[in-house]
């Protein structure tokens, strides 16, 4: 399986290519310092001179053989040299399809600002400032299929990442490296959280459940479940996006959309059980996502009696799950949110 880059290498690269092009340099793939990753060759897509001190290059995203919604994605950088007036040599902003923070600041985090330092700065002479403005075309739209409004990253993507190579893991490495995780922390403690996705992993840390218990399944949550059982964990919290979460209530414990998603007809049961009005009923099972018929409910003034339903579901759904399986009772709860953060119960 092949490795790629993460997005921050790819604006950096096209920072790169648009500084080149306004000091006329010519070049058809820029060569970038990965700090700790050693060193990459990124090709330019395009790059174009607006004015003596202005030009613009792109870039396209490749992060390798990994499941990466950026994949093939246009990266833009918009350049303009100034003369240095203050101490920053580099400014960095946000331009279309790049997120912002809820106070305003741009969404570029520490990876892209040191790589910006060792790739950019060695080109500008010691009284020119580089006014850099990163472009994701593609941003907006990509944003809305992930998590980052629950970490209030608004408006786009971001340029965040621990590393500049991006590694693909296949399924088994990736379940394999949940299994670890939780062994080590099941050797510590009997209390273990697991956590579905960012928004679960921020509403953990925000009930004050310590790292140290936290366990990500992704979507292998009835693999995960037996295992803690036979490390003689006593005590699970699921936390997790209600969309996610609910298809345990239906008897499904891998929530990979690819395998089952029953996640409508599941509300629609629920629904039914608790003696909800058939004109809502209906509009329930005509909502096109979980998240579309949360809001109906909300409207209705009965989500709290639905997600209640669905909560205790689930929760007795996980136990029989263990029982079967694995011939052990362990005590479950489950905490569900929204795509925010927000808890629903």
């Amino acid at each position: 399986m092949k490795s790629g880059y993460t997005l921050p290498v790819f604006a950096i690269a096209a920072a790169k290519a648009a500084i080149l092009a306004v000091l006329k340099i010519n070049a058809t793939s820029v060569k970038l310092n990965l700090l700790e990753s050693g060193t990459g060759e990124i090709a330019i897509a395009q790059s174009a001179i607006l004015d003596e001190h202005t030009a613009i290059a792109i870039v396209i995203s490749d992060p390798g053989d990994n499941l990466d919604l950026t994949a093939g994605t246009p990266v833009w950088a918009w350049v303009k040299l100034e003369s240095l007036t203050g101490t920053e040599r580099l400014i960095l902003e946000a331009g279309e399809g790049l997120g912002r923070t809820a106070s305003g600041e741009p969404a570029i985090y520490q990876l892209t600002k040191n790589l910006a330092e060792v790739n950019l700065l060695p080109l500008l002479e010691s009284n020119v400032t580089a006014r850099i403005q990163f472009i994701l075309p593609e941003g907006r739209s990509l944003a809305r299929r992930t998590s980052n409004a629950a970490f209030g990253i608004l408006e786009g993507l971001s340029l965040l990442g621990t590393s500049a190579i991006s590694k693909p893991l296949s399924v088994e490495d990736k379940l394999e490296e949940f299994r670890a995780d939780l062994r080590t922390k099941a050797a510590n403690s009997h209390d273990i959280v697991f956590y579905i996705g960012a928004n679960g992993y921020q509403v953990a840390q925000n009930l004050g459940f310590s790292t140290s218990q936290l366990v990500q399944t992704a979507n292998w949550i009835g693999a995960m479940l037996v295992e803690a059982s036979l490390l003689s964990v006593t005590s699970i919290t699921l936390i997790g996006y209600h969309g996610k979460l609910l298809k345990l209530a239906g008897g499904i414990f891998n929530t990979s959309s690819h395998l089952a998603d029953a996640r409508i007809d599941i509300l629609v049961r629920a629904a039914v059980h608790e003696h909800l009005p058939i004109a809502l009923i209906q509009q329930i099972e005509r909502s096109p996502t979980a998240e579309s018929v949360h809001k109906l409910l909300v409207e209705h003034d009965c989500d709290r009696q639905i997600f209640q339903y669905l909560t205790d579901q689930i929760t007795q759904r996980a136990t029989a799950y263990v029982q079967k399986y694995a011939d052990i009772k362990i005590s479950i709860k489950t905490i569900l949110c929204d795509r925010l953060g927000k808890l629903i119960l």
